[in-house]
């Protein structure tokens, strides 16, 4: 495996049962299977074991939390050879909800059900996507980004009326027209800049203060990975870039993103930032930002440990970026 698969939700190399997933007998057995398991989500938090390692908690397919779904259950893959089907019980309201935590930049909330073990716990995935390791990333990476999608996905596109899970949970087909849609993922570049010693760093409105990180910026229709970098950054802060490389990926289930690290070499310095776009960009040396990782710059904070922004800064300063 590269190294650049080492990145978080990247390279856990899940055998995701695709061939079961329009089977619907085999799928049925797979669910009645004595090693099956369900990752269980609420409002697109994970269920996690808050033991020593922290895991991402796998219960029995006859658990009695399990019945407060009013969705079908989605076929993730095999585990070895056990298949993991993914929950979500989003209709479930915890005692005491703080409901102004919930979809905060950094949800610290816990919620915990009461048929479950006190360890138990649903916490915001990218607050812990650090404490697991690479399936359980993985696992909840894929659960998450299916059910936001279907959430964002109940009527067809095609004619607008009312479209249902099938496949296993990996379409929706439409009631009236009989079109098949299936889980999209948008392609963004993140873009690791540099010019001679320095790299461009940026931030968006509404980041906890002191907060940068790497560029970043959707693709357009009809566009290429390196033209998006040039567009974007030039867009964002008016730098013009030359050679652009393509170094990492990250599926990204915020909602439903996959991130291309790139690299890039600036042929100018100025910055000139859209104030529409972000809110400010600078040049950081290399000295710098090793005093940034360190946590002892008096102004910005290291990127989130996690992104693949935290990835290719840390592997920039170790010269291990291919």
């Amino acid at each position: 495996m590269k190294h650049a698969e080492q990145v978080t939700f990247g390279g856990s190399a899940l055998d995701r049962a695709g061939e079961l997933r329009g089977n619907a007998e085999g799928v049925a057995a797979a669910m009645q299977h004595q090693d099956a398991r369900a990752v269980v989500f609420w409002r697109g938090k994970p269920l996690i074991a808050r033991t020593r390692p922290a895991h991402l908690a796998r219960l029995p397919m006859d658990h009695p939390v399990l019945g407060a779904t009013s969705l079908p259950p989605i076929l993730l893959g095999r585990e070895d050879g056990a298949p993991r089907f993914a929950y979500d019980i989003s209709e479930w309201t915890p005692d005491g909800l703080d409901a102004d935590q919930l979809g905060a930049f950094l949800d610290p909330s816990e919620q915990h059900h009461p048929a479950l073990p006190d360890d138990h716990v649903f916490a915001e995935l990218r607050r812990v996507m650090t404490w697991l390791n690479p399936r359980d990333a993985e696992l909840a990476a894929s659960g998450k980004a299916v059910f936001g999608w279907h959430a964002a996905h109940g009527f067809c596109a095609k004619c607008g009326a009312v479209s249902v899970m099938a496949s296993a949970g990996w379409q929706r087909n439409c009631t009236a027209c009989g079109a098949s849609h299936f889980p999209r993922t948008d392609p963004v570049v993140i873009m690791l800049i540099t010019h001679g010693n320095s790299v461009l760093m940026g931030r968006s409105p509404g980041w906890p203060e002191g907060m940068y990180s790497l560029l970043a910026g959707f693709v357009e229709p009809g566009e290429t990975l390196e033209a998006a970098v040039r567009r974007e950054v030039f867009e964002e802060a008016g730098v013009t870039v030359g050679q652009v490389n393509y170094l990492s990926s990250q599926p990204w289930p915020f909602p439903a993103s996959l991130m291309f690290g790139c690299e890039g070499e600036a042929t100018s310095r100025d910055i000139t930032i859209d104030p529409v776009e972000i809110e400010d960009a600078l040049w950081v040396t290399r000295e710098d930002m090793m005093e940034i990782f360190a946590g002892n710059h008096p102004t910005i904070l290291p990127a989130r440990k996690g992104a693949i922004a935290h990835f290719l800064l840390e592997n920039w300063l170790a010269d291990t970026l291919d």
